[in-house]
């Protein structure tokens, strides 16, 4: 009567080996397991996923500090690295929407004209600003802005990649330059051939937006960076429907006014009206 071989003898079968190592019962603070794996799969980036993403289970997040504070949100930077596999670690930005009573939402009205939220609990709710319709609050507006990072990804726009929406907190692609944080445009005063070309891109935005039926909503120098050559649109939770939103065409006319006021306040003249005119006629 034959028997099996010894685990150890040489012909033993190798098919259900594997590598056993190992990981920390417990974090430093300021850290957390990687919270990709727990996330619902429409909360996750559009695929392709970019090569540089790190999905592992045993990757760790850690906090390295405070890159913006805002009065809905705040961002941070956030370390994801693999710890099975060191060198593979990436830097993003964590937008966290503030607790109810932290935050105060400007102009929410008027952006969010034309929605509701699924539940009719959570609407009535938000309706009787009750401390629940306050925490719903929050969260829609994550939701919304992953909604919309999403779409103007797709649609090919210059914004930062959305990695995933968990709640409150949205990650997403940190946008660099030279090492660091992208700077605003506000802050800039390029030579005449760099501002035509980011008057360009920020036109192309207005265009593509439009013809999406979409409004930024909050466009202005401030929400734009710029990296090197590049452009990049962020701060995107009050994007506003065009057909949906009766303060739409207001709305749209005040991003393309203030874009033009800074171009014009640095040399390049354009005009908030007919970029606004021009701008409308893509949307039908």
């Amino acid at each position: 009567m034959s028997h099996p071989p010894h685990p150890s003898s040489p012909d033993a079968a190798t098919d259900f080996t594997f590598d056993f190592v190992p990981l920390a019962d417990e974090l430093e603070p300021g850290q957390r397991w990687s919270t990709w794996p727990s996330v619902e799969p429409l909360m996750r980036g559009p695929e392709p996923l970019p090569a540089w993403l790190v999905t592992a289970s045993g990757a760790v997040d850690t906090e390295l500090g405070v890159l913006k504070g805002g009065k809905e949100a705040d961002v941070f930077l956030l370390e994801r690295r693999d710890l099975l596999h060191p060198d593979d670690a990436v830097v993003m930005a964590a937008k966290r929407y503030r607790a109810p009573e932290h935050r105060a939402f400007h102009r929410a009205a008027s952006y969010t004209e034309g929605r509701s939220v699924k539940r009719s609990r959570d609407q009535r709710a938000l309706d009787r600003k009750s401390s629940w319709g306050r925490t719903v609050a929050a969260a829609e507006w994550a939701v919304s802005e992953w909604g919309a990072l999403r779409r103007c990804w797709e649609l090919g726009l210059p914004v930062p990649y959305p990695v995933q929406c968990d709640g409150t907190e949205i990650l997403m692609e940190w946008i660099s330059h030279d090492g660091g944080t992208a700077p605003r445009l506000a802050g800039q005063r390029p030579g005449r051939g760099l501002l035509e070309n980011w008057y360009e891109q920020v036109r192309d935005v207005l265009h593509t937006l439009a013809g999406a039926g979409l409004a930024h909503g909050d466009l202005s120098p401030y929400n734009v960076l710029v990296a090197g050559e590049r452009i990049v649109v962020i701060d995107l939770p009050q994007v506003v429907d065009l057909a949906g939103n009766p303060q739409a065409g207001e709305i749209l006319r005040r991003d393309c006014v203030n874009m033009a006021r800074w171009f014009t306040s640095r040399g390049l003249e354009v005009d908030g009206e007919e970029l606004f005119a021009e701008v409308l006629a893509h949307a039908w």
